[in-house]
């Protein structure tokens, strides 16, 4: 099994009706990571397009900051693509000052060619980064 490069977090719906094969080929050296507001048969429906019998699971938490701060925290020292509908300031000035690269894609349900796009380019950069 390869290294993780860089971790990928998401709602299930933002991988949903991608290009058959895109994830799974940008997943290549990464790791997913579900946030489970849309529910069990939304993240099934991803480990079966990315062809995994698990996912990692983002916990849920009671607010928005705090789930904020859970994603954060997967992150870990890796670079991160991150994709919701919206982020705070601070998710803004904390993807701006961490060290590690990190995109951020406002997406509210499925990506969609020029996020891809984008996803694709940044990922692209962090391959050239560890060869």
């Amino acid at each position: 099994m390869s290294e993780t490069r860089f971790r990928f977090v998401c709602l299930p719906s933002a991988l949903v009706g991608s290009p058959a094969g895109w994830a799974r080929d940008m997943l290549d050296g990464g790791e997913v990571a579900l946030l489970g507001a849309e529910g069990l048969e939304a993240i099934d429906r991803v480990a079966h397009e990315l062809g995994q019998t698990a996912v990692t699971l983002v916990r849920s938490e009671a607010t928005a900051a705090e789930q904020d701060g859970a994603v954060m925290a997967f992150a870990a020292g890796l670079p991160l693509v991150w994709v919701a509908p919206a982020f705070s300031e601070g998710v803004r000035l904390w993807a701006h000052e961490r060290g590690p690269m990190t995109l951020l894609s406002e997406a509210a349900g499925a990506l969609d060619d020029e996020e891809r796009r984008r996803i694709d380019r940044f990922v692209a950069i962090l391959g050239r980064q560890s060869e």
